[in-house]
């Protein structure tokens, strides 16, 4: 039988881990789902995410791609077992047979965040939100992640030295909105530097608390200087929730674990 391309759907909350990728000397994301792939298909199933998170970052929405020589009949039993095998924090939604050449990273068009910020102190949020008791201005936070649709280069909220051939970003929708125990900031793009979200948000909270301006957002933004941008806020409040793909890469509409 020969081997196929299938996209793999997952989630899960990153609080124990260090991340999507295989780090030397830290538990990750990529390497419990390879482990278990390994166990159930005794071989080595590489998976290639559609991005990395950092240490902490939470997935609703995650993709990877990976060969494999399985049936289309054997796919929703794989699911189970995956499911069944691998720990409460991680779960698998669904796999898709695609196309031989489909990248999960590179066919990507869009991709969503959602960074969650409580104002009330709340067990049901510990270790998925951040905690902040000072009163915000909403209408200036937004004001200022308006601008942001008008530039294209965001260095000054890349992490310092990151290898990266560009610091072009097509972003697309960033937006606060109030629920009932704090705010919830949206944003999308094609892509994403590292740390970039986080250290928007940072700097839209401090405009929210009156420290910086929208003025100084554009200055921020054209200076590409990284210090001179707000501060970078906890990951746990962070969740990858979206990622866009053409249908033209799907062979089939896949199985899904309900």
């Amino acid at each position: 039988m020969n081997s196929r391309r299938y996209f793999l759907e997952f989630s899960y909350a990153g609080s124990a881990y260090h991340g999507w990728q295989r780090q030397p000397n830290a538990i990750s994301v990529q390497e419990v789902m390879e482990d278990a792939f390994h166990t159930l298909l005794k071989q080595m199933t590489p998976l290639t995410a559609a991005g990395r998170t950092d240490t902490g970052v939470h997935a609703k929405q995650m993709f990877a791609h990976f060969n494999s020589i399985i049936s289309k009949n054997e796919i929703k039993q794989l699911i189970f077992r995956l499911n069944q095998f691998l720990p409460k924090d991680i779960a698998v939604h669904s796999i898709h047979e695609v196309h031989a050449e489909a990248h999960a990273r590179f066919d990507a068009l869009n991709r969503t965040y959602e960074y969650h910020l409580s104002d009330v102190k709340s067990p049901f949020k510990l270790g998925l939100s951040y905690s902040l008791y000072q009163p915000l201005d909403i209408e200036a936070m937004n004001t200022a992640a308006s601008l942001l649709l008008e530039y294209k280069d965001f260095e000054c909220f890349s992490k310092s030295n990151t290898d990266v051939k560009t610091f072009l970003c097509d972003i697309t929708e960033a937006v606060w909105k109030k629920n009932y125990d704090g705010l919830v900031f949206t944003i999308s793009a094609n892509r994403f530097l590292r740390n970039m979200v986080r250290a928007i948000v940072g700097t839209l909270i401090e405009i929210g608390l009156g420290k910086k301006n929208s003025t100084q957002l554009h200055q921020i933004i054209q200076s590409k200087n990284r210090s001179l941008a707000g501060y970078s806020v906890p990951a746990e409040g962070l969740f990858l929730t979206q990622i866009d793909y053409p249908n033209s890469i799907y062979l089939e509409h896949g199985q899904s674990k309900r």
